[in-house]
C-alpha cells in the first residue's frame, strides 16, 4: 500500500475543522508557488499542499515514465489524497496544467468537490484550426520546444522562465521559476511537458458537475485569454475574473489580488446558498 500522503509530500496547515481547501501546482514547481496565497485561508480553512509525483519533496521512486504518461495520473493522484484525507466539500485551487488536473479528479469523485478555482487553466494548448480552437501554439511550436528541452534542460528552463513568468521588471520572480525548473529531474521534466503540452481536455469540460471559477491574467504567454474564455463557455457552471496582474503565475506575482479574487468568489456564493 503506498503512504499517499509521503509519496506527493502532503503538508497540512490552517483550521484542522474548516472546509478543506486543496492547492495544485502546475508545470516545474512545487506546493511553494503557493506560500503566499495559503496563508490567506488558514484562518477559517483546512489548507492542504502537495507535490506532484516527480517534483518538489514528492517521493521521486514513486515516479514512472509508464505510469505518468498522461493527466489522468496526476488526477488519479489528486483523487487519492482526497480520500486518503477524507476531504468533503473542497475547494480546489489549481494552477495552469494542475487546473485541468483538478478537472479530471472532479469528474472521477464529483461528490468530493464544492468549488473549482482554475488559475491560468488551458484544456488544449496545441492550436486546432478545423475546429476553429486557439491554444496559442501551433503543433511546430509544441514540437520545438519538447526537443528543446529535451536537448538542454537548463538552457530551456533559463529561456522559458521568463516568457512564463512575465513581468520582466521583477526579474526575481523568473529566476524563482527558472531555479524551480533546474531542480527538476529532466527525464521527469520531460515527461510532464509532453503529458501538458500534448493534452486535449476540451471533451473533458462538459463532463464537470462542480462550479469554477476561472482566473484569467493580463498579457498572458501560456494561456492567453482566448483561452480562458474557451474554458468559462465550456463549464456549465462557472465564473470567470480577469486580474490586474500579468503573466502566467499570479500566485508568486500578484499573490494578494489572487487571494482575494478566490475570497470573493467564495463570499459571494456562500451568501447565494
Amino acid at each position: 500500500m503506498t503512504d499517499v500522503v509521503a509519496r506527493n509530500n502532503v503538508r497540512e496547515s490552517g483550521n484542522p475543522t474548516g472546509p478543506p481547501m486543496v492547492f495544485a501546482h502546475g508545470y516545474g514547481c512545487d506546493q511553494a508557488m503557493w506560500r503566499y496565497v495559503a496563508p490567506h485561508f488558514e484562518a477559517e480553512h483546512r489548507v492542504v499542499l502537495f507535490d506532484h509525483v516527480g517534483f518538489g519533496g514528492s517521493d521521486l521512486g514513486a515516479w514512472s515514465a509508464e505510469r505518468y504518461q498522461t493527466l489522468d495520473a496526476y488526477a488519479e493522484d489528486l483523487v487519492e489524497i482526497i480520500e486518503e484525507l477524507d476531504l468533503r466539500e473542497v475547494i480546489f485551487v489549481g494552477h495552469s496544467v494542475a487546473a485541468m488536473i483538478g478537472v479530471l479528479a472532479s469528474i472521477k469523485v464529483p461528490e468530493r468537490f464544492a468549488r473549482l478555482v482554475l488559475v491560468g487553466p488551458s484544456a488544449r494548448y496545441v492550436d486546432d484550426p478545423d475546429a476553429g480552437y486557439v491554444g496559442g501554439f501551433s503543433s511546430s511550436d509544441i514540437q520545438e520546444l519538447l526537443e528543446t528541452l529535451d536537448a538542454n534542460h537548463l538552457g530551456w528552463s533559463a529561456g522559458m522562465a521568463p516568457v512564463i513568468m512575465g513581468n520582466p521588471e521583477r526579474p526575481e520572480l523568473a529566476a524563482e521559476l527558472e531555479a524551480s525548473f533546474c531542480r527538476s529531474d529532466p527525464a521527469v521534466s520531460l515527461a510532464f511537458a509532453r503529458a501538458t503540452f500534448l493534452s486535449d481536455n476540451r471533451a473533458d469540460l462538459e463532463r464537470v458537475s462542480t462550479p469554477a471559477l476561472i482566473l484569467q491574467c493580463r498579457a498572458d504567454a501560456i494561456a492567453g485569454e482566448e483561452v480562458g474564455w474557451y474554458v468559462h463557455e465550456h463549464l456549465r457552471d462557472s465564473d470567470f475574473v480577469t486580474l490586474d496582474a500579468s503573466g502566467h503565475c499570479p500566485n508568486l506575482s500578484a499573490p494578494d489580488e489572487t487571494a482575494g479574487a478566490i475570497r470573493t468568489y467564495l463570499d459571494v456564493h456562500a451568501a447565494r446558498r
